[in-house]
């Protein structure tokens, strides 16, 4: 089982740490606020009140045993922010992320010693603004700046062509990885098999089809809506 220690159980880092334990994980939670970790002390394996700049305290705690330490104290905090990646990083936790309201704080969190940096505010923003210009995109997996792997429910606009008749890399610069038969394609076409791998030229998308498309973001928000 990993051990995780979320360190400031600000809104943020108290669901995030209750969401960690809900996955079976083990979970020390720690702010110096008694009020906020009496609230999730039932929900974690361990809940302590300490500050987090202080070394001594935080091997106590077996901090210095966590795979994966969070570090989701707020911009107030961002001083003892700073010292708490330091001091984690000297006792030796592998995997430090930092959540950062900013990317000039981002910047000194990797510098002090954070593996990876975490901005919830600028990464929620920028997802909903994407979902409200391509309402049309599901799920999306980004692998890369500006590039991803997204779920379309297939449009009306696309019943009964061909991956061929839909030149979806020439006309919108993306490419089909895989096609779901939607439940009623399946009965109206009485289809076998409920995923194709590899779409090929001649295969026919229905309009309740999922589409399985990469592509860059801008490229995939100018596919239809209907």
């Amino acid at each position: 089982m990993r051990r995780f220690v979320v360190i400031g159980l600000g809104r943020f880092g108290q669901k995030l740490a209750i969401a960690l334990a809900m996955s079976g994980s083990e979970v020390i939670a720690i702010d110096r606020d008694r009020n906020e970790v009496e609230r999730i002390r039932d929900q974690v394996s361990h809940a302590v009140r300490l500050d987090s700049t202080d070394e001594e305290a935080m091997r106590a705690q077996g901090v210095d045993k966590a795979d994966v330490a969070i570090i989701a104290l707020g911009q107030e905090s961002f001083e003892a922010a700073i010292l708490t990646v330091v001091n984690v990083r000297q006792m030796g936790v592998k995997q430090i992320y930092a959540r950062a309201e900013s990317l000039i704080a981002g910047e000194v969190f990797s510098k002090v010693g954070a593996t990876e940096v975490i901005y919830p505010e600028i990464e929620s923003a920028q997802r909903w603004a994407y979902k409200l210009i391509a309402p049309q995109i599901g799920e999306k997996i980004d692998f890369g700046p500006g590039y991803s792997l997204a779920r379309i429910k297939a449009p009306p606009s696309f019943d009964g062509k061909t991956v061929m008749d839909l030149q979806l890399r020439q006309k919108y610069k993306v490419n089909l990885v895989i096609i779901k038969r939607g439940d009623e394609s399946k009965a109206r076409k009485d289809e076998k098999e409920s995923i194709f791998n590899i779409p090929m030229p001649d295969t026919i998308v229905y309009a309740d089809d999922i589409l399985m498309v990469a592509g860059f973001d801008a490229d995939l928000a100018k596919l239809p809506q209907e």
